[in-house]
């Protein structure tokens, strides 16, 4: 009889424990700006969500900073505001680098997220010379199966990979990867001369509720890319 409310007593304390955190190294996401900003990983706690970037100068009298007003977007469109800054100065303090080529390392530390929270954007909202992450896939288990994706397309011509691609995006539950994988088809079918493919997965992609479609749709634009 001791040992049962012991074992109920454990049972009990398990249970009512907080989730463990988790960490995701190298996330795939969507797109970012500027192309410098590398996001290094995101460590997830019950207490913070923490993102270590880093930032590679390339021009002479370079600077960088973050704005106070920088968050993360969430699935249903809510955000989390910014709660501490690390290794980089807030705006309109600077921090100027001192050579092309330096890289700032930094952290960013945001609120806890909802459990089960699957992708995320993160977004400074400034006056110009914004930067952001669009779709960071918080699941490293569909990170690795990204991983894999991308190894096998490298090897493959792009008439395969306009299959490969279309294929994943069909099997796919996270609709925080859709916009890299439409970028991937639509450019696939570009590269291998299909221009009629192209031009149905980019309207696919104008009707579709892709998040952040506008932004995969400028970034096509951008490349010269519209039908």
């Amino acid at each position: 009889m001791e040992k049962g409310r012991i074992y109920l007593l454990i049972m009990c304390t398990f249970l009512s424990a907080p989730m463990a955190g988790q960490t995701y190294l190298k996330p795939f996401y969507s797109s970012k700006t500027p192309e410098t900003i590398e996001l290094l990983r995101i460590e997830t706690s019950p207490q913070s969500t923490t993102l270590y970037l880093s930032v590679e100068n390339r021009i002479a009298g370079g600077y960088f900073c973050t704005d106070r007003r920088t968050y993360l977007y969430l699935p249903d469109k809510t955000r989390l505001r910014l709660t501490k800054a690390s290794g980089i100065p807030y705006c309109p303090e600077l921090h100027k680098f001192l050579s092309v080529g330096e890289k700032l390392q930094y952290e960013l530390v945001f609120p806890p997220l909802p459990e089960k929270t699957k992708w995320v954007d993160v977004v400074e909202e400034c006056g110009a010379n914004c930067y952001a992450i669009y779709g960071i896939v918080l699941d490293n288990e569909l990170n690795n199966r990204l991983e894999r994706l991308f190894s096998e397309a490298a090897v493959k011509t792009p008439g395969e990979n306009i299959t490969l691609f279309s294929q994943f995006l069909k099997e796919n539950t996270n609709p925080g990867v859709d916009g890299l994988l439409y970028v991937n088809i639509i450019n696939a079918a570009v590269d291998a001369g299909n221009k009629v493919e192209a031009a149905v997965w980019y309207k696919r992609l104008v009707s579709s509720d892709v998040p952040r479609r506008d932004v995969y749709i400028r970034l096509l634009n951008d490349k010269g890319i519209k039908f």
